[in-house]
């Protein structure tokens, strides 16, 4: 019984540790990385101030104040690339182990397939989380060595210091990992339904794809608030004074709800079928 305890106690250790060993993971981290760095040489190089309102929200910032690239980069990475590489993960998270033979034994072993469900979501939350910090940590790293790094001015007006700005920042990396939560739930359900993991990977983009497409078609302005995209930029609530939680907490609730029903789905077929492989 204790040799089972400690089985089960590693499975989660084991998880992460074979997911942040992988090549694959750190390259993704790095392409993640390089987004406001390069955000950040496009604005020093060119040498002029955009007028505020035109660019991605933000970018007219940047130049007076560094601590603004990594909200920059976060609105530019939202839409496509984070959504790419929770696609990458999650949709691997089944189908990879079932595609190279080692489903079939991590199932023999003393676990069940729920905890399994369980541990290879939260690895994939936890690749979310990296992710999100990689981003802003970069994004601060290299504004503060190309720009001045000072009080920072709100959506409200209002100026913070800048110990009080990085907690926003910590705030808007947590925002951002919970709204890719659902996504990541979505990509395990997908990953149970086959053995080829690129497909997975694929049909889990195109979920992410799909939605946000959705959500600018004004006809269809009656379902846009149950699309899983629909808060991923909210987190503007987060730079004004007196923090507003609405769309914080409402974030929150959707993606749970996405948890909730594609978990269920994932575990209603995952535990039914037949491994083979």
């Amino acid at each position: 019984m204790l040799n089972v305890k400690k089985f089960k106690g590693s499975l989660m250790q084991s998880e992460l540790s074979v997911l942040f060993r992988r090549r694959r993971t750190w390259a993704m981290l790095t392409t993640i990385s390089m987004i406001p760095i390069f955000l950040a040489i496009a604005v020093k190089l060119s040498g002029s101030t955009l007028p505020p309102g035109e660019g991605p929200p933000f970018l007219d910032r940047v130049s007076q104040n560094g601590m603004f690239v990594g909200f920059t980069a976060m609105i530019l990475a939202i839409p496509l690339f984070l959504p790419l590489t929770i696609g990458v993960v999650a949709g691997d998270t089944i189908a990879g182990e079932a595609n190279t033979g080692t489903l079939r034994y991590l199932l023999v072993a003393p676990v069940s397939r729920t905890r399994l469900l369980i541990v290879k979501f939260l690895g994939a939350s936890a690749f979310a989380l990296a992710a999100t910090f990689t981003l802003m940590i970069t994004g601060i790293a290299i504004g503060a060595i190309l720009f001045p790094i000072g009080p920072v001015t709100l959506l409200s007006g209002d100026v913070i210091s800048i110990p009080a700005a990085l907690v926003r920042i910590f705030l808007v990396a947590i925002y951002v990992t919970i709204s890719l939560m659902g996504l990541t739930a979505i990509g395990l359900f997908i990953s149970t339904l086959t053995v080829i993991p690129v497909g997975a990977m694929a049909a889990t983009v195109v979920v992410s794809t799909v939605t946000q497409i959705l959500g600018t078609l004004p006809q269809l302005a009656v379902i846009h608030p149950y699309l899983i995209s629909y808060y991923w930029l909210g987190f503007a609530d987060l730079l004004r004074n007196p923090i507003s939680l609405g769309s914080f907490a409402s974030n929150t609730l959707l993606q749970l709800a996405y948890i909730a029903i594609f978990g269920s789905l994932a575990y209603g077929r995952f535990t039914t079928k037949d491994v083979l492989s």
